[in-house]
Formats: structure tokens, C-alpha cells, sequence
């Protein structure tokens, strides 16, 4: 583990600083890569609690995410988009993996690995968004409170200095500073993910996971969140991975699109190639519940059979098989690997050259 080295800051409080272990820097200018990411949960049972089986809610996530880039993770609800995030961030200790991230100097870090103390340091600048405005916000708190938590922890203002800072955030979110001094149950749904929002920003991060961030809220109210959203990525130079599990609002905000289906990531490619030219049958299930642009248009609604299988015991061969009508006996057999069919474009499908799929049409 990594040997721990104390400074004193201006203030003469002593501030940790972690001797990380670095590896080259890329040529590329990927600012997060995860290779391997597992999350297992045990299942504990009977008197002595012993572990009788897992919950395998993330299982071998691998993906690159590229500097000021904004990647979607779209499924249905318990496919792991969530977790995945959590795990990134550490929120959970991850079973298995790697989580690669690249600070500013260019050093790079596993943050799977090191420990919780070592994590704080990398919580300025890797942040999450809360999915409920209603929940993840201290209702005990004032709103002054709450966006300058971040800000009092970290030790970079107090007094004046926190007040003045507090101002500008809400200011940037589009909430009246005057107030500051009110409580969470006093907001909007809107408002209180504006104030989620300003929290979030308070430390200036470099890579944000927002973790539905709109999905409780009204679709007047998803908008101008998403806008709002828009324009503070571009002005910040933010990098963001989006978690949602409505493709119309992920077409509408992110490069790139990663669909997962419990635990694994099935297809990943630019958000226009994934939405035109699905190449995994469950993408393309997801694509057709896409209303098109085009009123006149009308697409084949696919409608999936079955319900989606326990991550406990997940099926063999392909995850995806006993709901897919193209799958073969192959299929159970025989688990696909997530391969880059086209310069991209990556799926998880052993048929995925040959199956001629839907998407959204031009």
C-alpha cells in the first residue's frame, strides 16, 4: 500500500499526501478506465449468518471514458447502472477490478485499491448526483448548510469565504442566493436537485456520475436540469458519466452509450451509431420504446418475454439469452465477449455480424 507522507498547509493544520502508485501515462486521452469491475454482494443466512450465495450486481464491467466526455449507462432498473457508479467512487469496495483514474498532473491511480483515507483526496475532484432530490439531501440542514458541507470538510473555506462561495454556486444553478438560509422541504423537486447540483460542483470536480438525475422529476422540469446540466459540462470542462434508463434523454446529453444487462455491458458506441445501427438484440428492444422525431414514423415496438433473471443465479452462455428470439443453442453455452465489431463500436453478441436489427431512422 502506498506510504503516507504529511505536509503543513498555509494554515498550519497538517494535510495528508499519498505517494500514489503512478503508471505511464497514456498516449490517449482517457481520464477514467475500468477494467474488470465486479460487485458482489453475499447473501448471509441462519444463525452464524454465513454466506450462502451472492448478488453479482456488477459483473466484469470494462469501459474507457475520454477527457470532457459525457458516456450514458442505460438498462432497465437492477441491471447495475447504479452500482457501477457507486463503485467507481468507492462508495462501495469493489470485489474485483480495476478503476484507473488520471489526475491532473497525469499521474495515474487505482482507485479500487487504495484505501478510504487515501480516497478523500480524490473526492475533490471525482463527485456523484444523487437520482432522488427528496432523499439525499439533510432535511435538518439549511441549503447554505448543505452546499458548503463539501467546502468545510475538505478545509478550503469557512465564514465569509463559505458565504461568498455558497453564493456563486446556487447563483450558477439558477437559485436565488437570498435563500440560502432555507430548508430542503421548502423547494421544488427541481429546485432541490439544482441544490444536489451546486453540492456537487462546490470542490470544482473533473469527472462527475450522475445517477439519474432527472428521473423524479417532471418532464418541463427534466429539461431544464438537462440544459442546465449542458451548459455547466461545457463551461467547466467537466467529464461526465450519465446514468439513466430512458434512451430519449440519454441521446439528448451524452457521446457515447454503454448498454448494460444485469451486471455486464452488452453494446458500447457513439450515442447516433448505437441508436441508428443497435447491433445487440436488447439494444434494439430499447431503441424501438425510443419515440421517434417524426410523428409520421412508426417503429416495431418489441415487447421482451420474461422477466429479467436473478442476478443470484444468472443464466449461462449469454445473460440475455432466454429473453432473446434470435438466440441459439450456442447462446446458452457459450458466454460472448464484449469485441469491437466496428471502429467503436463494441457488443457483446456471437450473431451480431449477421442479425440485420432496428434502430431509430435517420
Amino acid at each position: 500500500m502506498s506510504e503516507r507522507r504529511e505536509t503543513r498547509n498555509a494554515g498550519g493544520a497538517s494535510a495528508p499526501q499519498m505517494a500514489w502508485q503512478e503508471t505511464p501515462v497514456p498516449s490517449d486521452n482517457y481520464i477514467l478506465e475500468v477494467k474488470g469491475l465486479k460487485q458482489h454482494f453475499p447473501i448471509h443466512q441462519g444463525l452464524f449468518q454465513r454466506v450462502v450465495a451472492h448478488v453479482k450486481a456488477v459483473d466484469g464491467v470494462t469501459f474507457k471514458l475520454r477527457e470532457q466526455e459525457v458516456l450514458g449507462l442505460v438498462g432497465e432498473s437492477g441491471c447495475g447502472k447504479t452500482t457501477t457508479g457507486r463503485s467507481i467512487l468507492r462508495l462501495y469496495d469493489p470485489t474485483e477490478g480495476e478503476v484507473w483514474y488520471r489526475r491532473p498532473d497525469g499521474s495515474r491511480v487505482d482507485v479500487a485499491s487504495i484505501t478510504q483515507d487515501e480516497m478523500k483526496i480524490l473526492r475533490r475532484e471525482m463527485r456523484m448526483i444523487f437520482q432522488d432530490p427528496f432523499s439525499s439531501l439533510n432535511p435538518r440542514m439549511t441549503v447554505k448548510d448543505i452546499i458548503g458541507e463539501p467546502l468545510i470538510i475538505h478545509r478550503v473555506a469557512r465564514g465569509r469565504a463559505l458565504e461568498e462561495r455558497v453564493h456563486e454556486l446556487m447563483s450558477s444553478v439558477g437559485l436565488n442566493p437570498e435563500y440560502m438560509g432555507r430548508y430542503p422541504h421548502e423547494f421544488s423537486g427541481g429546485q432541490r436537485q439544482r441544490i444536489g447540483l451546486a453540492r456537487t460542483l462546490a470542490l470544482n470536480p473533473r469527472l462527475i456520475i450522475a445517477d439519474e438525475p432527472v428521473s423524479a422529476l417532471d418532464v418541463s422540469i427534466q429539461a431544464q436540469v438537462l440544459n442546465l446540466l449542458q451548459t455547466i459540462k461545457e463551461q467547466m470542462s467537466l467529464t461526465l458519466i450519465f446514468i439513466a434508463h430512458d434512451l430519449s434523454v440519454v441521446e439528448h446529453i451524452c457521446d457515447r452509450i454503454a448498454v448494460m444487462y444485469l451486471g455486464k455491458i452488452v453494446e458500447l458506441a457513439e450515442s447516433e451509431e448505437l441508436l441508428r445501427h443497435p447491433l445487440h438484440p436488447y439494444t434494439e428492444a430499447l431503441v424501438s420504446a425510443v419515440p421517434p422525431a417524426d410523428p409520421d414514423i412508426r417503429l416495431n415496438r418489441i415487447i421482451l418475454e420474461g422477466d429479467v433473471p436473478s442476478p443470484v443465479n444468472p443464466p449461462s452462455g449469454c445473460v440475455f439469452h432466454p429473453r432473446c428470439s434470435y438466440a441459439e443453442s450456442r447462446c446458452s453455452a457459450e458466454a460472448p465477449e464484449l469485441t469491437e465489431i466496428k471502429p467503436g463500436h463494441f457488443v457483446s453478441c456471437h450473431f451480431a455480424q449477421e442479425l440485420q436489427l432496428q434502430g431509430i431512422p435517420s
